[in-house]
């Protein structure tokens, strides 16, 4: 776990939503129009909810992909991203035990 990496990509209020939206994303999405969220929330619609290019969002993802927060599976044609939720506990527990 790169803590450093984790806060720089914490620091951007966009990557901190994107979270968000996949933690709960049927808050933020039609599931039916999804196709549900087994695999995860597609790219296009990440896109979407951020209402940013493609180009900025696809650099956002990366960003938290690099960090480890986030997952990635292809399907076909399509990305899929998930929470990397074992990451973001262990991140929590090493602030609180840190600060």
């Amino acid at each position: 776990m790169d803590i450093d990496l984790i806060s720089k990509a914490l620091a951007n209020p966009t990557r901190r939503q994107i979270l968000a939206w996949l933690k709960n994303p049927q808050q933020y999405l039609c599931e039916e129009q999804c196709g549900g969220f087994s695999r995860g929330v597609c790219a296009g619609n990440i896109e979407k909810l951020g209402k940013v290019s493609q180009s900025t969002m696809s650099n956002h993802l990366s960003v938290l992909q690099q960090s480890g927060l986030i997952q990635a599976e292809k399907y076909g044609q399509w990305s899929y991203f998930s929470r990397n939720e074992t990451l973001i506990q262990q991140y929590i527990e090493h602030l609180q035990q840190a600060l």
